[in-house]
This record gives structure tokens, C-alpha cells and sequence, in this order.
């Protein structure tokens, strides 16, 4: 009798998948031993994976009833009778975060459930409606806008139906247009896609149409990512850009323009997660956070939300910042942001930070242009004498620096040590001598307490040198906030706060590198319906380079 196929003089070598009940006679004691061991470590790996699929469907299904409940909130906010209390601009705001927020959670649902299910799922809604109302029809792109041609026809004009192989005929065309801009200019995308069809084989041939970050809408990725530039780098509301699109004769509704941003922001958001994950990847980090008011449709009035930005340090070659929006200014925010980060965070003396910064794997660096403001306020009231001195002192120190910016870190710090050590010892003692002339509860002693109590911190550049004097780094790179708040002046909901942040992540990061924001979004918006998951970094603003 020959060798069964399955059986080995090696016991190890038994394929459990390949096993069969008769095979069970004539095994040895090691063999029975060996393909048991086998067995278990088969069943092992299938509970492992059964495991692993349930939490991804735990997760989904957790994804989807929370995007599913936000659209209820939506269209129970939008029907609301609270909204009445709100004036005519409040309104119009409302009413365009809803449109961002509807566009951005479709967006998310299609892309969890798939266009397929997506369809399915809505398809006896639109019947009835369809029975009751004509579909809307898009207004025709304005004839005396330039037009840009693009022919596309097929690789090969022969059938290719086995053994016929003869040459078809042009039967037709669809034509598709997509409404672009370049700054100043509005132009019209003409896509003339060519239908080939065999007479003998009844085979027809049209090249695809190129997916989009809108798919089947009226925009092309240059006049969303000008949209978006419009609202978060440039500030302009969408009613303002509506009445200045309409001077080139093309009708852009606010609420399209609200829905174009919130198709984009959900597209975008991927991004922005890979963008956070690279500005945490810093070991020097930068923190801080600036208030906002947000719309509150509930009670029909605005309520304090917060940005929290982070940048990698100062000195880093490869610069990034990533926004977080927050309804609160609690420490529970940072933490969860920067769960498992681990470095130095140059920070204010804000009491949220403390609980941040109390892993042992996390050290705090000041900021010394904080320390200085509280006696430049004293200066400016001419009510201490010590306030010159200490600014003076002061900006010794930032000459030093001032001459170290080009160095390496490791030649930086030694100059520090060498030069600006010294200095630093100097104001310490002389802060001291001050602080035991003064009397308690004086704004001169509030401004010296301050400086002492935060000294570990504040000289953190002593140890390292990527480590900056202070915090103008991140400072600066919240101006656009503070510049929006005063054009559109409130945020429209969470979810237009969020999106927002994701926007203003990616833009900002662009203008750190280098790039002009408009042309960094297009090229992104255009290569994003099609770019691997796995190749998302290549769009990232630090690594980005234009598409040939």
C-alpha cells in the first residue's frame, strides 16, 4: 500500500486542511500529538480573525448610527421652530451649515455603505418622491464662458469580440461639462467622449468617465478647491462669493457653495488624519488653543468653542500644523489628541496643560515671550520701574537666539550653554533680588512670581536644542483664525467647525511649505478619488509636489 499523500516521517508537515477522518488509522502517538497541536493553532487563527472582523463591523455599524443620527438632528434643527429666533445673517449661516453638514455626512454614508447600498437604501424615498415632484434642471454653463476641448476616444477602433476583429464606426458622443476657474477667470471643461460601436458584433466602446471629488456635479476640482481658498484662506462668506461669481454671469447659490465645501471637507478628511499623524510624530511640539463662537440652533444663539492647534517645533525642517475643533477648553481635549505622543511641548502656563504634560514620557517647555508680555504691561501702565530692566534683560537673551536659528541642534545648544547660559543665571538672580524688594500682590510681583515659578520650564532651551525660546511659532500660524472670526464671525455647527479645521489644517500646512493653497487643492482634489490609501502621504504638504 502506497504513502497516503498527507503522511510525512516529519509530524509537523500534517496539513489539517488536507486531512480526512479515514486518514486517522495508522497514525503514531507523535502524529495524533502533532495534529491536534495543529488543530488548535488552526481554530486559534480563525477565532483571532472572526474576532477581527467583528470589531471592524462593531465599528462600522457604530459610525453609521451615529452619521445616520446626526442627519435626523439636521433636518429636525432645519424644521425647528427655534430657528425663528435667529436674525436674517444667523439664519443664512444656518442654513449653510446645514447644506455643508448634509453634503459631508452623505458623503460619509456613501462611502461606508457603498454607492450600490447607498441607492438601494434610498430607493423607494426617491420613488414617492419622484411621483410627486419634477427633478430640479441645472441651469445651462453660460455659452460665453471660454471653453477648453478634450477629445477622447478609444485605444483601439477594432472590435474586440473574439474572431471578428473589424473596424468599427462612430456613432455618436455624450458631452459633459464641468465648470472650473483659474483666479479671475471663470472656463468651462468640454469633455466630448466618444461612443464606437461593431455593426457585426452590436459591441460598444466610450472611454470611462474620470471619477471626481463631486461626482456627476457641475464643479471641477479647481472651482471647489477656489471655494474652499475663498472661505478658509481668504475669508470670504459664501454669500459674498456667490454675489462675485455672479458678476461672470454664473449662478452659484450659497447653499451649492455650502454643499461643494461640505463634499470636499469629508473627501479631505482622510487626509487630515494622515497630516495629524505626521505633526505627531515630532518630538518637539507646539500647543495652544484660541476661542470661537459657534451657532447653537437649539437656543438660536452662538456659544464659545475653541481651536487647539498643534505644530511641530519651530526648528523642524518639515513644517505642519494640524487644527482640532473643540466645544470646550478642558484638558480632556489635548489628551485625547495627543494620545500616544511623547516629547517636549512648548506651551503656556495654562492650568489644562499640567494634566497633559504629567506622563513621565512627556516634558513641558515655556514660553518666554509670555513671561515678557507681563512686564510689558507693566511697562505700558508706567507703574514699575522693574519692568524696563527685565524687558531689557530679556532681549539680550532673544539677540542670542536670534544668531543660533541656522545652527544644527547639537551646535545650537552649545552656544546657548555657552552664551546664552550665563544670561539666563543672571536675570534668575537678579528676578530673585527684585521679587524680595516688591510687596506681595503687586502687579510687579504677579509679573516676577510668574518668571520664577515657570523657570524649569521656561530654560527647557538649555537642554535641548530644538527646543525654541518661546511660542510665536504656533502663535502666528492661529492668525487665520482670528482673521476668520472677524469675516464670517461664528462657526455654523460642530460638524462645519471640524470640517473647517481639516480645511484649514491642509491649507496653512501648504503656505508652511511653500505652496500656493489654491493650487495645492486642486492637484489634491483631482488625485484623491484615485489615489491609494496606502500612497495618501504623497499629498501630504510637506511631500507634495505637482502632478506633470
Amino acid at each position: 500500500m502506497g504513502r497516503r499523500p498527507w503522511a510525512s516521517h516529519n509530524a509537523c508537515m500534517l496539513d489539517v486542511r488536507d486531512f480526512k477522518a479515514c486518514d486517522l488509522s495508522g497514525l503514531s502517538h507523535s502524529e495524533v500529538t502533532a495534529l491536534a497541536e495543529q488543530m488548535l493553532s488552526h481554530i486559534g487563527e480563525q477565532s483571532k480573525e472572526l474576532e477581527r472582523r467583528a470589531r471592524d463591523i462593531k465599528f462600522k455599524d457604530v459610525k453609521l448610527e451615529r452619521i445616520t443620527f446626526e442627519l435626523a438632528r439636521l433636518k429636525a434643527w432645519k424644521f425647528g421652530a427655534k430657528t425663528e429666533r435667529m436674525s436674517a445673517e444667523q439664519r443664512h449661516l444656518f442654513e449653510e451649515a446645514l447644506a455643508e453638514d448634509q453634503a459631508s455626512l452623505e458623503a460619509q454614508l456613501a462611502a461606508l455603505l457603498g454607492e450600490a447600498r447607498h441607492r438601494a437604501a434610498n430607493a423607494d424615498s426617491d420613488a414617492d418622491d419622484e411621483k410627486t415632484k419634477r427633478p430640479p434642471r441645472r441651469q445651462a454653463l453660460p455659452e460665453h464662458l471660454r471653453r477648453v476641448e478634450y477629445q477622447h476616444e478609444p485605444e483601439s477602433t477594432t472590435c474586440p469580440t473574439p474572431d471578428c476583429g473589424k473596424a468599427m464606426v462612430r456613432i455618436g458622443e455624450d458631452i459633459t461639462e464641468k465648470l472650473d476657474i483659474v483666479p479671475a477667470e471663470f472656463f468651462v471643461h468640454h469633455h466630448v467622449r466618444g461612443k464606437w460601436a461593431c455593426r457585426c458584433c452590436q459591441v460598444l466602446v466610450q472611454p470611462p468617465v474620470e471619477p471626481q471629488v463631486i461626482d456627476k456635479g457641475m464643479p471641477a476640482a479647481g472651482l471647489v478647491a477656489h471655494t474652499l481658498v475663498s472661505r478658509f484662506v481668504d475669508h470670504i462668506p459664501y454669500y459674498r462669493q456667490a454675489t462675485i461669481n455672479a458678476r461672470s454671469g454664473v449662478h452659484t447659490p450659497r447653499s451649492t457653495l455650502a454643499a461643494w465645501s461640505g463634499k470636499a471637507g469629508a473627501a479631505l478628511h482622510p487626509l487630515f488624519d494622515v497630516q495629524k499623524e505626521f505633526v505627531l510624530g515630532a518630538r518637539v511640539l507646539h500647543a495652544d488653543e484660541t476661542p470661537v463662537n459657534m451657532l447653537d440652533p437649539g437656543a438660536g444663539k452662538t456659544k464659545k468653542a475653541y481651536i487647539w492647534a498643534y505644530a511641530r517645533g519651530a526648528f523642524d525642517p518639515h513644517a505642519g500644523v494640524a487644527y482640532d475643533f473643540c466645544v470646550g477648553r478642558g484638558a480632556q481635549y489635548p489628551i485625547a489628541f495627543l494620545d500616544g505622543w511623547s516629547g517636549t511641548l512648548v506651551r503656556d502656563e495654562y492650568k489644562a496643560y499640567e494634566s497633559v504634560i504629567a506622563l513621565p514620557d512627556r516634558r513641558a517647555a515655556g514660553c518666554l515671550a509670555h513671561a515678557r508680555r507681563k512686564y510689558d504691561e507693566l511697562l505700558k501702565g508706567n507703574v514699575s520701574p522693574v519692568a524696563t530692566e527685565a524687558i531689557q534683560r530679556i532681549a539680550q537673551i532673544y539677540r542670542v537666539e536670534r544668531k543660533l536659528r541656522e545652527l544644527t541642534a547639537e551646535r545650537r545648544l552649545e552656544e546657548r550653554v555657552a552664551i546664552a547660559k550665563p544670561l539666563w543665571e543672571a536675570l534668575f538672580a537678579w528676578l530673585k533680588l527684585e521679587r524680595s524688594r516688591v510687596p506681595d500682590g503687586g502687579g510687579t510681583a504677579n509679573a516676577i512670581d510668574y518668571s520664577l515659578n515657570h523657570w524649569t520650564a521656561l530654560t527647557a532651551n538649555l537642554r535641548d536644542g530644538n527646543v525654541p525660546l518661546d511660542n510665536n511659532h504656533l502663535e502666528n500660524l492661529m492668525r487665520p483664525w482670528a482673521m476668520g472670526r472677524k469675516a464670517w464671525l461664528f462657526a455654523g455647527s460642530e460638524l462645519g467647525g471640524q470640517r473647517a479645521a481639516v480645511v484649514m489644517s491642509l491649507v496653512v500646512s501648504a503656505r508652511l511649505n511653500g505652496h500656493d493653497p489654491w493650487v495645492y487643492l486642486t492637484d489634491v482634489l483631482m488625485r484623491l478619488p484615485t489615489q491609494p490609501t496606502n500612497r495618501l502621504d504623497e499629498l501630504l504638504p510637506h511631500i507634495w509636489t505637482p502632478q506633470t
